[in-house]
């Protein structure tokens, strides 16, 4: 885990080297979007997310939409808002909204399961295991009732955008608006785009920390659902750390071949929750998107 989050910070590091030699933060018509013009799409495949929580189904992934509008300053991205404060040649801040993607290992039809551009085996690495060996031979481990809803919530606040000549830096700090769980959660990404006549790859490396308050509500055990894990486990901010691979191939002026990997390293304060049976999750996506 502390050797996945080195390289993705190394990799956040390096373009800082290059701060004064700029690059445009739109090199090729698959990365834009035009001002006054919504951008209307579906994409038709397969895909699969995993689901790290215990006795949750893995979610398929069968059509992905697209839908968004740029204006001026104003902007609507897959369900997402923004109001872009400053733009320049190097950087560009927004105020912007985002979905709270961990209610989606809960509900199936989560929006973070419906915008994609949003039960394995179980390794060594136990809960019980994690859990400081709370139990030992022949005792049974408590177990845990039906769980309480967990809520869906947008999160709002600063969004910004450094752009290099090796990529693209991210940094994104967002509170619960809708008073579900009172929590902070902050960003950081470097993306990098390489365009290759048809083809365009993008590569994201993403450190994605939660405060106590997420980690709680989501993975924390409420006592109506296991008296012994609501004081056994406790809550504590998290750290995650992802990279995700996308790549389109442009077959027409409005068809494109479409392939999504995305693997994520669960911080070991949600990976000790007894809710969940895996320390990863990963999404896989192949399709075909029509852009009308």
């Amino acid at each position: 885990m502390n050797r996945l989050k080195l390289i993705v910070l190394s990799c956040f590091l390096l373009p800082f080297f290059t701060w004064a030699d700029t690059a445009p933060p739109c090199e090729n018509d698959l990365e834009c979007i035009e001002i006054g013009q919504w951008d209307l799409g579906i994409a038709l495949g397969y895909g699969i997310r995993s689901n790290p929580l215990k006795d949750f189904d893995d979610i398929p992934i069968y059509m992905v939409p697209t839908f968004a509008y740029y204006g001026e300053s104003w902007y609507f991205d897959n369900g997402n808002l923004g109001y872009t404060l400053t733009e320049q040649e190097s950087y560009t801040i927004n105020l912007a909204t985002s979905f709270s993607t961990d209610s989606a290992y809960f509900q199936r039809w989560d929006p973070s399961n419906i915008f994609l551009a949003g039960g394995s085996t179980f390794d060594s690495s136990s809960v019980a295991n994690n859990n400081i060996g709370l139990f030992t031979r022949g005792v049974q481990e408590p177990t845990i009732g039906d769980l309480e809803k967990r809520r869906f919530t947008y999160l709002g606040g600063l969004d910004a955008f450094i752009y290099t000549r090796v990529g693209i830096i991210n940094f994104s700090l967002a509170h619960d608006m809708l008073n579900v769980h009172q929590g902070t959660e902050a960003q950081l990404k470097w993306i990098y785009n390489l365009p290759v006549q048809d083809w365009n790859f993008e590569l994201q490396l993403k450190l994605d920390w939660k405060s106590e308050e997420i980690v709680d509500y989501y993975y924390g055990v409420r006592e109506s659902e296991s008296p012994y894990w609501n004081q056994a486990f406790k809550s504590k901010s998290a750290l995650n750390a992802g990279i995700e691979l996308t790549s389109t191939y442009v077959m027409t002026q409005h068809w494109d071949l479409l392939f999504l990997a995305r693997y994520t390293r669960i911080a070991d304060a949600i990976a000790e929750s007894p809710l969940l049976n895996e320390e990863y999750t990963s999404t896989l996506y192949i399709g075909s998107s029509y852009r009308f």
